[in-house]
């Protein structure tokens, strides 16, 4: 992995301070071209072919096209081969393989690609920039264009290093407090943003056009047995790692205690044999917390003497949350609330010290109906369909109310959305927009496709909701929370994260696994399940959902953290934000929060982590 930079004029000072900036990503080596009506910055993290002759910015054998890249292509030696002799090869890197595909196949080379990438193209006699971004969105990419300048970069950060204005977007400020995060295109900077995920784009003569190049397509349903669908799928599951396993450098696994990581060490461990395996716990006070918080901590421990790794343990402890919470906001660029945050970029430097790039099981909840919202939602459907006169008599409809709201926008905002009345609380009436979000997801994701602001993106799925909810999570929350957050705090060390269940291969073929196949009434993931019975150990097929949670309830009540989160959430902390909230509110909140009265967890963090992101960019309202 690496990291990117560039814009459209001659500065080879501003592009080296780009790449100052956000050397974190590429520690290994740092590069520059730049000519009239160009810069572009790379640093580099030596993966794949490790020689000079790897080194970027990289330009044509002709030096027609000069390219920045970050990413993995993971069918390079395949497309290698298709090229065959079309072109003069002088490296064994992958990134001269999208400089050669980009050469016999244009734009549509990314239609190739099967990979987690960002690159841009600098094609010297058109001078023209041509982008793309990986069909998930897996690796980040942000732009800015405005009074004739374009810039992009892997980071924000990096962007910041222009005279430019560092206004907080009001919309994209709304959207976080509902949903935690900022949905693409938007960022919380006022006219930078989220380079769209499947996407590519040119830019010319000012004007920066944006076009999808990949979709899922809906109704496309598998006809076939369970057990051959499941065999199937194990297939291509191995197939991804064993092509995720090629590098250069040392490799390991993130292992919690969930299904997914599990499954990944499994196909591991028939590539490879031994693994280096890396988990991170909790440290606490109270036994019973300390049982119940690091739950997924333990079943990790189990499972890698299971699978006989080499395991690897790291401990956050209380008194050390705050200066890796403070770290991890900068990282990000912009607030995501989520205080596993601190947990994870203390992991990813952990494994840094044995390893330069780690397999994760990012994917698998979205793909095959592993949230428990999927379930509940599913039984709403059904519920629904319970004839009127059967429900009357029970008072059915009054008893389980939420299973009474429909399907669309509503259910998602159910599931997804923080609520209007905490929210009425701690943001002040000139700032809270209480139906700009739900605005947002409607007009962008569950309206019909000629109805939708991305023309490209089908919902209906033969109208069965939750096919569509899991293809929304799979298009915001999984791009703009989950893997932002896995890639900014592992690229923080210098550490590349794979995610082999977001191969586009099981992407694809997981859309077309009926839904009855994924999840009901009582189950979510039937098919990874029945798919690796006999495989992988029965505790880990049997258990419950849980997901990885902290004890940021518990920290937010110690005087170590307690001390530091009260000050910023006070008006002083920073003048700028202070006109945003309710202070009174939100410190009765906190208080009620402390004394255990009630449980804010949710708003009080996300609240936190914007204090804490607004000071440290210094943000204007």
């Amino acid at each position: 992995m690496c990291a990117i930079n560039g814009f459209n004029f001659l500065d080879r000072a501003l592009i080296a301070r780009m790449n100052a900036v956000n050397r974190h990503r590429g520690p290994d080596a740092s590069g520059i071209f730049s000519e009239d009506g160009i810069s572009l910055g790379h640093n580099r993290l030596s993966i794949i072919d490790l020689s000079e002759k790897a080194g970027q910015p990289m330009k044509s054998f002709d030096e027609a096209e000069v390219m920045v890249f970050n990413g993995e292509i993971y069918n390079f030696k395949e497309l290698k081969s298709e090229l065959g002799g079309s072109y003069p090869f002088k490296s064994e890197s992958d990134t001269e393989v999208i400089l050669a595909a980009f050469r016999k196949w244009g734009p549509d080379c990314v239609k190739k690609f099967n990979g987690i990438f960002v690159f841009a193209i600098w094609d010297r006699a058109k001078r023209e920039i041509f982008l793309a971004r990986d069909h998930l969105g897996v690796k980040p990419l942000y732009y800015y264009i405005k009074d004739g300048k374009f810039i992009f970069s892997s980071e924000i950060k990096s962007i910041l290093e222009h005279a430019i204005s560092r206004r907080l977007n009001l919309e994209a400020f709304n959207h976080y407090l509902r949903v935690l995060y900022v949905p693409e295109p938007l960022t919380m900077f006022e006219d930078i943003y989220k380079f769209p995920q499947a996407s590519r784009g040119f830019y010319k003569n000012g004007e920066l056009k944006i076009e999808k190049y990949w979709e899922i397509e809906p109704d496309n349903y598998l006809r076939a047995s369970k057990a051959r669908i499941g065999e199937e799928l194990r297939n291509k599951i191995q197939q991804a790692v064993k092509s995720q396993l090629i590098s250069d450098r040392p490799l390991g696994l993130y292992l919690s205690g969930g299904l997914d990581s599990s499954i990944l060490l499994y196909n591991m461990a028939q590539e490879r044999g031994k693994i280096d395996t890396f988990s991170v716990g909790f440290s606490l006070k109270e036994e019973e917390q300390k049982e119940k918080f690091n739950a997924d901590f333990n079943l990790a421990k189990k499972t890698a003497s299971f699978f006989g790794t080499n395991h690897n343990e790291v401990i956050i402890g209380p008194g050390e949350v705050w200066d890796f919470l403070e770290r991890s906001v900068w990282q990000m660029d912009e607030p995501i609330s989520n205080p596993t945050a601190s947990a994870m970029l203390k992991l990813s430097g952990f494994a840094k010290n044995k390893v330069d790039v780690v397999l994760a099981g990012d994917g698998g909840d979205e793909l095959f109906g592993g949230y428990e919202r999927y379930r509940l939602s599913r039984i709403a459907t059904l519920f629904q369909k319970i004839p009127g006169f059967l429900r009357a008599p029970f008072n059915l409809n009054r008893k389980f109310k939420k299973l009474n709201t429909p399907a669309g926008v509503e259910r998602f905002a159910l599931f997804m959305f923080q609520k209007n009345d905490i929210l009425k609380k701690v943001v002040s009436s000139d700032y809270f927009n209480r139906d700009v979000s739900k605005s947002f997801f409607e007009r962008r994701y569950f309206g019909q496709p000629s109805e939708t602001s991305d023309s490209d993106f089908k919902t209906v799925f033969s109208g069965n909701f939750e096919e569509t909810l899991m293809n929304v999570d799979r298009r915001t929350w999984l791009t703009d929370f989950a893997l932002m957050l896995t890639d900014k705090m592992s690229m923080a060390n210098g550490l590349e994260t794979r995610v082999p269940f977001l191969d586009k291969n099981i992407v694809e073929f997981a859309a077309r696994i009926p839904l009855q196949y994924k999840i009901d009434l009582f189950n979510t993931k039937k098919i990874l399940k029945n798919a690796y019975r006999g495989r992988i150990p029965d505790y880990l097929l049997n258990q419950p959902k849980r997901g990885w949670f902290s004890p940021g309830a518990k920290w937010l009540r110690a005087d170590e953290f307690r001390n530091r989160a009260e000050e910023a959430l006070s008006p002083g902390y920073y003048p700028a934000t202070k006109a945003l909230f309710d202070w009174r509110d939100i410190k009765q909140i906190l208080e009620n929060h402390i004394s255990g009265k009630e449980y804010n967890l949710n708003i009080l963090w996300a609240i936190l982590t914007f204090q804490l992101w607004a000071k440290r960019f210094n943000i204007h309202i």
